[in-house]
């Protein structure tokens, strides 16, 4: 099976309908991009590409890279998203590590070449197992590895996501997501084209656009900082957001305090999800039922999830199931330690689980201090910090302390008194779990997806404790 026929399949019937309505009034229908499909695979097909080869894409976004996505799928290839930001030698690393047959700069030009030659009509064949993309992930400690992620693996996350968030043809998604992230390439998208519905297609986040396209739409994704942005936006009301179905959240953790604040506003909760470029979506609150601010909700239907090693009341999530890669390229050595004996992918992430089933986060294990012997999860701290007066959002990380080995330390984005804001969560929290120290800063460092890059931090006020 090749997931191009899944989706490909569910295109509507009239093909004149429209897939990307463009922020400059302008329409591309799900023809137009079945037949870019075919002219993409039919010039990668000539040019020696074969099934299992490598096909890279480094470009800005637009409908074009969707159908270079799609014909190096329908040809048979492995599609390799890499982030427009990357720099030159960033760029070498991935090329020399994955060894694409092609590397594509600029899809609008390099799909109107093809346009003029050969198509594809027959999508090769391929097994459900077969690789379909290499998703690299973020590095943040160590080299990036390449996630290998089957045409099993996507078809499978994207049919349960589909029934999940109730997708149908009459639905129009609000697209303002990259597409080099498994979020804005394989979550938003596939639920569109199983749906053959259309999207508003914006090359970036522009609260302006998003608000003004929200009016014709039915369902929106984003990171945390869209919902935040928009929140800052006067123009944000409840008749602004009174189209749109269901609110999606994901790729970083939503403060608490974003998810009333938006309640408030619009009279809508956000659903907040979970997942990962190693087995794309995981949970999910429910679309019908109790969304809960701070918890991710529960496993999509397949997927089979534990807390440790099955008997822990908080420890690192393991999962198992139809949408989890195989492992990652070439790195037999890593692949083994992230799998347990009884086949268990070790997600990195702490969390605890409700007797109903219900998951929470507690943050990244790599991220756990342990202070004077005791573990403190970053997070619970940073729920007590982020309800303070003059706290827009907190980070806490360890870092080295000449007598309790780690130090806790607060990065705070906002203003205030460091002593009182210690002893406000002195009242709260145990000592050991209480900072040392408060560091206020304008802005907190993020990645691409909106996740705070707690090892910067670390690095940054390595030195704080030693003088």
């Amino acid at each position: 099976m090749n997931l191009y026929d899944l989706l490909a399949g569910r295109f509507p019937a009239d093909r004149t309908k429209p897939c990307f309505l463009l922020s400059d009034g302008s329409e591309i229908s799900y023809g137009a991009l079945e037949d870019g499909a075919a002219h993409v695979a039919g010039r990668l097909v000539a040019q020696g590409v074969q099934p299992g080869d490598r096909v890279a894409l480094q470009a800005e976004k637009s409908p074009q890279s969707i159908m270079v996505y799609l014909g190096v799928l329908k040809a048979g290839a492995v599609y390799l998203p890499l982030n427009s930001a990357y720099t030159r030698a960033e760029v070498d690393y991935f090329l020399g590590d994955a060894e694409p047959k092609t590397f594509i700069t600029d899809p609008p030009a390099w799909v109107t070449e093809a346009m003029s030659g050969p198509r594809l009509d027959a999508t090769v064949a391929r097994a459900e197992g077969d690789l379909a993309s290499l998703i690299y992930t973020s590095g943040t400690t160590g080299r990036s590895k390449g996630a290998m992620l089957s045409h099993g693996n996507l078809a499978a996350n994207a049919l349960a996501l589909h029934a999940a968030w109730g997708f149908t043809p009459g639905d129009v998604l609000l697209h303002a997501l990259p597409i080099f992230h498994v979020h804005g390439l394989f979550v938003a998208l596939h639920c569109a084209l199983l749906s053959g519905c259309p999207m508003v297609w914006l090359p970036k986040f522009s609260d302006a656009e998003v608000l003004a396209g929200l009016e014709r739409s039915t369902v929106m994704m984003g990171v945390p900082t869209f919902y935040t942005r928009l929140l800052a936006n006067p123009a944000l009301t409840r008749a602004r957001a009174d189209n749109v179905r269901v609110f999606i959240s994901g790729s970083a953790p939503l403060l608490p305090s974003t998810f009333a604040e938006f309640e408030e506003r619009t009279g809508q909760r956000i659903l907040e999800r979970y997942g990962m470029s190693e087995a794309v979506i995981i949970t999910t609150n429910p679309l019908d039922g109790e969304r809960i601010a701070g918890s991710v909700g529960y496993p999509l239907p397949g997927v089979d999830l534990r807390i440790g090693d099955g008997t822990e009341d908080t420890g690192v999530i393991q999962i198992r199931g139809p949408s989890v890669f195989s492992g990652y390229w070439r790195m037999p050595e890593k692949t083994a330690e992230e799998f347990t004996s009884d086949g268990f992918f070790l997600t990195g992430d702490v969390g605890r689980r409700d007797p109903d089933g219900r998951v929470w986060i507690s943050g990244r294990a790599k991220d756990l201090i342990i202070s004077g012997g005791y573990n403190v999860y970053p997070k619970e701290v940073e729920l007590v910090l982020d309800e303070l007066p003059g706290v827009t959002e907190s980070a806490v990380v360890g870092v080295p302390h000449p007598d309790f080995g780690e130090g806790v330390v607060a990065v705070v984005m906002g203003q205030g008194d460091e002593a009182e804001m210690i002893a406000a969560a002195r009242s709260q929290l145990a000592a050991y779990k209480a900072p040392k120290r408060i560091v206020f800063v304008d802005e907190l460092p993020r990645n691409a997806m909106g996740k705070v890059q707690k090892n910067l931090l670390r690095e940054r006020y390595a030195e704080l404790f030693r003088g």
